[in-house]
This record gives structure tokens, C-alpha cells and sequence, in this order.
């Protein structure tokens, strides 16, 4: 499949503790993280550096470089048990010094954009107690280790804060897991599901008044007043308008609704601004919605050993002969040939410690720059 390069003015950066964590744990492992970096298109100096931001786009691409090498399905999961909670800096004593559990829930959700631009979290106080995230400006079907990072490093972060072994009464991804996941369903409780709509944690409504048993309100005044002055001095970041395009699509491909009437009625713009603003990113829609398919189809086909049927269906075609044809046009080879190069490929990773998938670039000196302060949001990094 040939692809033009896409252009992004605006790269959306994190502060990089996952990344970094991810990289001492592929050291420590004596994996070729060099090798690792090169292909994240990242530097051991931006690494070793923890007040120089990455980008988010980067960080993703490295995890999932380091997951493979480690052949570690859960490294996010994996990751987030490792830090003590106070390496998540300032923000994280922003919700540690909030009063109630529905504060800390508010403060979280409200500086996220510090600490990562490509996520914004919204706080729902309804029946129960929500957060939903949200990609912005990164393509949300190329994660899997951050996101369950994020809402694993939350989990921890409200037990610290209560005191208590608090599980949520629900938890939801977007990106698809075959099979029992029996570690997170220890982790988490056993409402877990993938492929949802929606990448959503949710509590009992109960949980919004529990007390933070850390709570100091002068420090918490302190805290949220500089939060308030850095947030106000920062210029939002859009990031590329074509991976807020796909984040919209994917929920609705197996749905077969994945038409650009309906990402313009679900994103709130006419089709013609949507066509406007991907071709100024030197794309169209039907561009899009192909990447996107075959991003996905080589995940899913690496991943696990869903029948291709089955992946046909998550791509939303209508049968496995049409993903097929379309596959072998994207590639030149079928499904189950890439299958196999990939089942040949995990044994050189097993055996070398990294691997030559080629994946795609951006520029890392636009996220060299100082973080204001070191540390993550609400269970962000």
C-alpha cells in the first residue's frame, strides 16, 4: 500500500514517565533498546532527560516496540504496578491534597493537558462516578499499552486515596483483546470489556464522597492556583485532524456506518470542512478509512488468532473474500501468509530482542522542550 507522508504542524507531547519506565524495563531485560528508539523515532537523550517532553505518537509506537520485544501482551498493565505513586509529581499531589474522591476525580480530569496533550479526560457525576478518555490528534487504534497504563495507575491512585481496595464497577476499551484476561480481571474486577464504543472507567456513586485520606486544602489551594496559571499560559495543541477522523471511524466499523456522513453528524462539521481540513493535511477521507483498515488488519492479525472472518467484520466488510481482496491490495500477500510472516517474525524478536517492523515518523526535536514540571495527570504519563 503506498502512502504519502502526512504533514502534522502540531505534535501533541507527554511527559514521558511510561516511556521511560518501559525503557528501564527493557534494559534491565537486555533488549537492544537502542534498536527500540530508532524505530520510535526517539533518543536515549530525550529518555534519560525527564524533563524533556515526548511525543505521544512516539511513546505509543515504543511501547509497543518494547511489548513485543518482551513478548509482553499487558506491558502497560505490567508497568503501572512498578512506580511509587509520588513519582507522578505535581499532579499527582494535586489529587492526593483534594478533599473528596469527585474532587480528585475534577482536578485529575481538568489538568490531564498538562502533562499529555494527545488525552483529554472528562469527569461525569451521574449515577455513577465516570472518566471517560479521549484521543486527541493521535490515532487511539495504535494504543493498547498506555491506555491500560492510564487506567491502571488510576485504579492505584484511588486506593492510595481512600485507603481502601476499591475495584471500579466497570471498565471499557476500545481496542480489541481476544480471550480471558485473568490479570486485569484480578486488577480490575471482572466487568472489563474490549472493543466498546468508548474508553470509559466508571465507579460506584458512592466512591464520589469517600474522603482523600491525604487531603491538605491549603496545599490543594497552592497546587491548583499554579495548575490554573500553567494551563492558562500553554497554547492548545490540535495535533492532526486526520487521527481525530479515524478515533471517530473505528467504533463504527464493525457497524459498517463508517461513511463520512456519519463521522461528520458524530464530530459536529459539515463534509465539506472535513474534506477541507484533511486535504490540507495531503489526504482524503476514503485515504483515511483505507490506513486505517490496514493499520488495524496487521494488528489484529499479529495479535492473537481471530478467524478471518471474524477480523473481516471488525474492519466492516462484509465478508472475509472482500477483506481479503482488499488486504492483498494493500500488501501483496493474503491475510494468512502476513499471518504466518508475523508468527516467524515473533521468534526473531524472542531470539534478538527487537524487531524490523518499520513504523512510521515524526519529528523529535518539536517535543525537546523543558517540562514545566516533571510528572503526570491523573494516572497519565
Amino acid at each position: 500500500m503506498t502512502d504519502k507522508p502526512l504533514r502534522f504542524d502540531r505534535i501533541q507531547s507527554a511527559a514521558g514517565l511510561i516511556s521511560r519506565l518501559a525503557y528501564r524495563t527493557a534494559k534491565a531485560r537486555d533488549v537492544a533498546v537502542d534498536r527500540l528508539l530508532t524505530l520510535s523515532n526517539l533518543t536515549a537523550h530525550q529518555i534519560e532527560n525527564p524533563e524533556l517532553r515526548i511525543p505521544v505518537r512516539d511513546q505509543i509506537t515504543f511501547l509497543n516496540q518494547v511489548a513485543n520485544a518482551l513478548q509482553d501482551e499487558f506491558l502497560g498493565f505490567h508497568l503501572a504496578q512498578i512506580p511509587d505513586l509520588r513519582q507522578f509529581g505535581l499532579f499527582y499531589y494535586v489529587v492526593a491534597s483534594s478533599e473528596t474522591m469527585i474532587d480528585a476525580f475534577q482536578r485529575g480530569a481538568r489538568y490531564t493537558s498538562l502533562v499529555n496533550e494527545g488525552v483529554s479526560q472528562k469527569c461525569i457525576d451521574g449515577p455513577e462516578l465516570r472518566l471517560l478518555l479521549h484521543y486527541m490528534g493521535v490515532s487511539r487504534h495504535l494504543d493498547r499499552h498506555q491506555i491500560e497504563f492510564w487506567t491502571t495507575a488510576i485504579v492505584r491512585v484511588c486506593r492510595q486515596l481512600t485507603g481502601l481496595r476499591i475495584y471500579p464497577s466497570h471498565v471499557r476499551f476500545t481496542h480489541v483483546r481476544q480471550g480471558r484476561c485473568a490479570e486485569l480481571g484480578e486488577f480490575f474486577g471482572h466487568d472489563i470489556e474490549f472493543g466498546a464504543p468508548v474508553d470509559e472507567i466508571s465507579f460506584a456513586r458512592r466512591t464520589r464522597d469517600l474522603p482523600v485520606v491525604s487531603a491538605d486544602p491549603y496545599l490543594n489551594d497552592l497546587l491548583v492556583k499554579y495548575c490554573e496559571e500553567v494551563l492558562s499560559q500553554r497554547h492548545t495543541k490540535s495535533g492532526s485532524f486526520s487521527s481525530d477522523v479515524e478515533n471517530a471511524i473505528v467504533p463504527l466499523l464493525p457497524h459498517g456506518k463508517a461513511r463520512v456522513e456519519e463521522i461528520a453528524r458524530r464530530i459536529g462539521m459539515s463534509q465539506r470542512t472535513i474534506a477541507r481540513r484533511l486535504s490540507g493535511e495531503g489526504v482524503t477521507f476514503s485515504r483515511v478509512l483505507e490506513r486505517l483498515r490496514f493499520d488495524l488488519a496487521k494488528r489484529y492479525l499479529t495479535e492473537g488468532a481471530l478467524p478471518i472472518s471474524e477480523l473481516a467484520w471488525l474492519l466492516g466488510y462484509q465478508d472475509a473474500g472482500a477483506f481479503s481482496h482488499a488486504f492483498k491490495r494493500w500488501s501483496g500477500e493474503a491475510p494468512r501468509e502476513a499471518r504466518a510472516r508475523a508468527r516467524r517474525t515473533d521468534i526473531d524478536v524472542a531470539e534478538n530482542g527487537y524487531t524490523d517492523q518499520v513504523v512510521p515518523q515524526s519529528t523529535p526535536s518539536s517535543a525537546d522542550q523543558p517540562n514545566p514540571k516533571s510528572g503526570t495527570g491523573f494516572g497519565h504519563g
